[in-house]
């Protein structure tokens, strides 16, 4: 089953081809003005308000509970794991962006930290001074000229643009981890990263608690936060225009 999930990766990279097709690219005077296109706010906020549900039923309470029981440094170390897993489909994808020195980085964290790191719940590799790689299609699109689209709320994932989801359904099947045969657990990956998110969500409860439940937008909040860091992440915006969300949970709307 899983290999034939993984057998339509070229259907998909069509699909993303006409997804894509349609992204707008914001001009610079957009981006330093902090535009924001989102056509589809009605349908954005009902999903937004699913996710709160389920966040506040669901997911906070597990993630509360996982932080409280599993030590402080096994959380790290699961987290930690979850981004070595992602590094070989973060190679490809700087290979992509014809960033072959990035790839070779991603790669060589992958290799010190399986092998050093029991198997990537140890980071020997910033030891030796090898940079992370943060990476991933979304960042790819944009390298290769595409617009981020209209903004979007997903189902259990949250904040995303067009050209983001498109990036995120497209990193599903381009990890090569996904390909190999006689995994011990199939979609490791994918248990992994949600491991890291119930760690995430957990740590930085606080955070997420004052941007979602006591800002008087929570949806205009989350969105602002999610386009300003991600146009700074992507180089599209100054040093200035990086929202720091420890700082701006604490300001209303």
């Amino acid at each position: 089953m899983k290999m034939k999930m993984r057998a339509t990766l070229p259907a998909l990279m069509l699909i993303a081809a006409t997804l894509v097709s349609a992204c707008a690219k914001p001009t610079s005077e957009q981006l330093s003005e902090g535009t924001i296109a989102d056509p589809n706010e009605q349908r954005n906020r009902a999903v937004h308000e699913f996710n709160r549900g389920v966040d506040r039923f669901a997911f906070r309470p597990a993630a509360k509970g996982y932080v409280a029981i599993v030590p402080p440094d096994m959380v790290t170390s699961f987290g930690l794991f979850a981004e070595n897993l992602s590094m070989p489909g973060q190679a490809v994808n700087s290979v992509l962006q014809g960033n072959f020195k990035q790839a070779g980085i991603a790669l060589s964290r992958f290799a010190i930290n399986t092998v050093f790191g029991i198997g990537g719940l140890g980071d020997p590799a910033s030891d030796f001074n090898v940079p992370r790689v943060d990476t991933d299609f979304g960042e790819t699109l944009h390298v290769w000229g595409v617009g981020e689209g209209s903004y979007v709320e997903l189902p259990f994932f949250g904040p995303s643009t067009a050209r983001d989801t498109t990036g995120l359904v497209v990193d599903f099947f381009t990890n090569p981890l996904g390909y190999a045969k006689n995994t011990p657990v199939d979609d490791i990956d994918i248990y992994a990263e949600v491991v890291r998110r119930l760690g995430d969500r957990g740590t930085y409860s606080d955070t997420v608690d004052s941007i979602l439940y006591e800002s008087a937008d929570s949806y205009a909040q989350a969105r602002l936060i999610y386009l300003q860091n991600r146009r700074f992440d992507l180089g599209q915006t100054s040093e200035n225009s990086e929202i720091d969300p420890f700082e701006l949970s604490t300001e209303g709307f």
